[in-house]
């Protein structure tokens, strides 16, 4: 029983040795108080997305634009559907009522299947233009806003100014929201080119 006590000592001071001789400074403890120089001199702002794309008159504009472009493709779409889908129900009719020759039957069935693949083909076309124009859009709402900030920040020297769209941030401090600003500038250099 002495030797277990004798060894479990003699265990605790070797320990201890070990522990004390490995480091003779103080631990160094970084001081989070104070922030590195450059962070100190960082200025940011946000701009609320959502905004910009109610308030600012070439997004509103161009949005309404592809709309109609949208409900313009959609109609033309569904006109001819039901133009096609009323030749298919007369055709189905006839053939149930022996009106055409098999001759007969298989030239209006192949135009229907043409029709069909044209109906197909303009919709394609028609998306294929739609996608484009949105393309478009996108490419020049991003380089209105971003010459526009090039120019506000020259004054206002920001660092960082962030898009803040629905919660992609999870904390914003109202001071530095600049969205108001941004609009105001915004719609003030636009000339009103989207109605061209």
């Amino acid at each position: 029983m002495k030797k277990n006590l004798f060894k479990n000592v003699a265990f605790a001071a070797i320990a201890g040795l070990a522990l004390t001789a490995c480091n003779k400074q103080q631990p160094q403890v970084e001081d989070k108080t104070q922030a590195p120089a450059a962070a100190s001199q960082l200025k940011i702002a946000y701009v609320e997305v959502d905004s910009i794309m109610t308030q600012y008159t070439f997004a509103k504009e161009y949005s309404s634009l592809l709309e109609k472009k949208s409900v313009n493709i959609q109609k033309t779409i569904a006109q001819k559907g039901q133009a096609l889908q009323a030749a298919a129900a007369n055709f189905q009719q006839k053939i149930q009522q022996n009106a055409y020759t098999r001759e007969q039957a298989e030239a209006i069935q192949a135009g229907l299947q043409k029709q069909q693949a044209d109906l197909q083909g303009l919709q394609q076309r028609l998306g294929n233009e739609f996608q484009a124009e949105t393309e478009k859009y996108n490419k020049a709402l991003h380089d209105s806003i971003a010459n526009y900030l090039k120019v506000y920040n020259k004054d206002k020297k920001y660092s960082l100014i962030f898009s803040k769209q629905g919660d992609n941030l999870l904390y914003a401090d109202k001071a530095y929201d600049v969205t108001a600003e941004v609009v105001a500038g915004l719609n003030k250099a636009y000339k009103g080119s989207a109605k061209k």
